[in-house]
């Protein structure tokens, strides 16, 4: 089950473009191995993009009625391309409205500003991921500026941890485990279940119009709501199943299998009236509950992982 572990340094670089659903021209990051997470960056230049594009091609009161015409055309196409398929979404779709969920919880809390923590958070990471069943998402990971503990997971491998919680860390592993728990999340899709289940509901209630339900402003209402889901409890399954799978994600990739359950032992020791774990514990199973879960799941197996390493030399402290 383990591997030997390499560099966060080596991982492979990748080239893709993310198709944008919501905002004309936004391109997907050409590299994962030399940017960091900088969903606020790519949305500020489409939108510097599409002011410089107005600007330069003024309407002029002798051309408005084409323009309006043309502006009519347009936003049919629009609609036809934009049309969102909440039965059973494409995993472009997934990835793009992922990323419109992770830039609006950067709205709420901003990536910390520190670019060396977030290349080595974002190298473990998809070291992490490179062993899960979708090693082909465009993994980003970030710290966020916040003193709460808390991970956070959106659609298509976008993934957040709180500063809070990346200080309470030791070890490589135990980062390794934090983020194989939220790389299972989306692994198995659970905040795009809660959506597809949301979305569907509010269609077949009526709630949304035909018209409503084929384009872009039924997807930017899920954004919204999407980001709150992202934040805020799964089932409690989920929660277990996504510590079963981040625990052998890292295992896999050859970590010290116990890392995950140091955190969780370190938040369980948290004392419940403090205002850093409140929404933890509000949105997650205690930590007691998920030793516990892990313990019936797993069993003895760890013990015979031997050859895990922690890298707590490697570890990167913040500043």
């Amino acid at each position: 089950m383990s591997a030997n572990i390499t560099s966060p340094n080596e991982t492979s670089t990748h080239q893709y473009r993310l198709i944008s659903i919501l905002v004309a021209g936004m391109l997907g990051f050409t590299s994962l191995q030399s940017v960091a997470f900088d969903f606020k960056g790519a949305l500020k230049d489409a939108v510097e993009k599409e002011i410089s594009q107005q600007s330069e091609s003024p309407t002029t009161p002798t051309d408005a009625a084409s323009a309006t015409e043309t502006a009519k055309s347009n936003n049919t196409t629009a609609s036809s391309e934009t049309t969102f398929n909440w039965k059973n979404p494409s995993t472009a779709e997934e990835i793009t409205l992922g990323r419109e969920i992770a830039g609006n919880l950067l709205g709420a809390a901003p990536l910390v500003k520190d670019a060396t923590l977030q290349k080595y958070v974002n190298s473990v990471g998809r070291w992490v991921a490179s062993q899960s069943e979708r090693p082909e998402l465009p993994w980003r990971f970030g710290v966020i500026e916040s003193e709460d503990l808390n991970a956070f997971a959106a659609p298509g491998g976008y993934i957040m941890l709180t500063k809070g919680l990346y200080r309470k860390l030791q070890n490589e592993a135990q980062l390794a485990g934090v983020l194989g728990h939220e790389i299972a999340h989306v692994v198995k899709k659970h905040q795009l279940k809660v959506l597809q289940k949301q979305q569907l509901l509010n269609i077949g209630a009526g709630l949304l119009s035909e018209k409503y339900a084929k384009d872009n402003v039924l997807i930017s209402k899920a954004i919204g709501s999407g980001a709150e889901i992202s934040a805020r409890s799964l089932d409690k399954s989920a929660e277990y199943e996504a510590d079963r799978l981040g625990l052998s994600y890292a295992t896999r990739a050859g970590y010290e299998p116990y890392g995950l359950t140091d955190v969780l032992q370190t938040l369980g020791q948290s004392n419940t009236n403090d205002a850093s774990v409140a929404l933890l514990f509000k949105t997650h199973p205690h930590p007691d509950e998920r030793l516990s879960a892990l313990s019936e799941s797993v069993g003895g197996q760890l013990d015979k992982m031997t050859n895990g390493k922690t890298l707590e030399k490697r570890f990167y402290l913040l500043k």
